[in-house]
């Protein structure tokens, strides 16, 4: 045999193959949402920062949005005007006051509520137009005030002392 044969030889001749086992291919591991979810972001982060850092921003100011709205639900306490009687008895009680010790105003005629806080004004004493809490008074009309109906009215002091008798204009939140 020559040596061009013996190359023929080979070429034309295939080795046999031994059966091998090839390992199955392994069940391709799912990639976590998360975990790409990361991957994008810190992507993100790295090409344009500026889009990044907004979005964030965004996700704060959503988070603090829900969280103002679904804060407490308790709501200031609010004084409702009560549907006074004309002719009854009732007692003089300071809608915003604490204790029991505020005073009530009076004044002579429904057109002066709105001047109701004299107190700076030096020199000026009606003993009477400042009530104590509790003082018994009788309703003796009712007037507009403010856009509210009802929101004022006159009244007498039936209380012993010196304003016994007395008539005078007061807010209808302030008789209880």
């Amino acid at each position: 045999m020559s040596n061009s044969e013996e190359t023929e030889n080979k070429a034309t001749e295939t080795p046999e193959k031994t059966p091998t086992e090839t390992p199955a291919p392994e069940a391709a591991a799912p990639e976590k949402p998360v975990n790409k979810l990361l991957e994008n972001a810190m992507g993100l982060k790295e090409s344009n920062p500026k889009v990044f850092f907004g979005a964030i921003g965004g996700l704060v100011i959503l988070v603090l949005i829900v969280i103002m709205s679904s804060g407490s639900k308790n709501t200031v306490p609010t004084t409702t005007l009560k549907t006074l009687t004309i002719g009854q008895q009732y007692s003089l009680k300071g809608a915003n006051s604490l204790g029991g010790n505020g005073s009530i105003s009076m004044v002579a005629s429904p057109d002066s509520v709105m001047a109701f806080d004299d107190s700076e004004e030096k020199g000026v004493e009606s003993p009477c137009k400042q009530q104590p809490e509790g003082t018994a008074v009788k309703v003796l009309a009712l007037s507009d005030y403010v856009g509210k109906k009802n929101g004022i009215a006159q009244i007498e002091v039936l209380s012993k002392g010196n304003c016994q008798g007395r008539k005078g204009w007061t807010l209808v939140v302030d008789i209880q």
